[in-house]
């Protein structure tokens, strides 16, 4: 996640998931213990303030019925459930827009969890058969968006795609990090994706875009 004040956004969503708050030193931030295995939340700082609504968003399970707790950890309640909507719209302390769900009948999380990811697209059907083609899942349809299950390390349960009107213009201020399999990101590039920052003297990884100009990092094998 991109922030002015990545501290504070840190401390947020440590406190809103359960997580352990990780000050990096360099007015960074890592929320650690929140998705299985060794993945982890990073919060960067950037000069610039949002701008526009968000293309990408979390969308969390909450163990009752009320997002009471969301609030008082330093969200802001943006919409309640209504004949349209059946969650809660909320704003993180940066103005990161994030829906909460209540408990569905047949799973009752511990505590607050992510349980999806979804992206804004101009056109979702063909975005997540990149996205199932380069991370090995496959596509599954909706009644309004599509999603990609089966991706390799996606730590969530859900990707989801969903349709929207307007075509990017700014950049994310959530995205994605990738593991490669080789030791360059050729094969993404040779299936549409785009460098738009080749490792340097300050940075060991690439930084790419998707068919859609969606920004996300890519690692060299650990």
């Amino acid at each position: 996640m991109d922030a002015t004040e990545a501290l504070t956004l840190g401390r947020f969503w440590s406190a809103a998931l359960g997580g352990e708050f990780v000050d990096l030193g360099d007015k960074s931030a890592r929320v650690d213990h929140v998705m299985p295995g060794d993945q982890t939340i990073w919060i960067d700082p950037v000069p610039e303030p949002r701008s526009g609504k968000n293309r990408v968003h979390l969308d969390l399970r909450l163990p009752t019925a009320d997002p009471a707790p969301l609030v008082a950890a330093g969200a802001v309640l943006l919409r309640e459930p209504d004949d349209e909507i059946s969650w809660w719209v909320l704003a993180d302390p940066d103005g990161n827009e994030f829906c909460a769900f209540a408990p569905r009948p047949d799973h009752t999380p511990a505590a607050t969890e992510v349980y999806e990811l979804v992206v804004d697209s101009a056109n979702p059907a063909a975005q997540a058969a990149w996205w199932a083609a380069v991370t090995g899942g496959w596509v599954e349809t909706g009644d309004n968006d599509v999603s990609v299950a089966g991706a390799a390390g996606f730590p969530w349960d859900h990707w989801v795609f969903g349709t929207v009107p307007e075509r990017k213009t700014a950049k994310n201020r959530v995205h994605w990090d990738v593991d490669l399999t080789g030791e360059d990101p050729g094969d993404l590039v040779a299936s549409g994706a785009r460098i738009l920052r080749e490792p340097d003297d300050h940075i060991s990884w690439w930084i790419m875009a998707d068919p859609e100009g969606n920004e996300f990092c890519a690692f060299k094998p650990r």
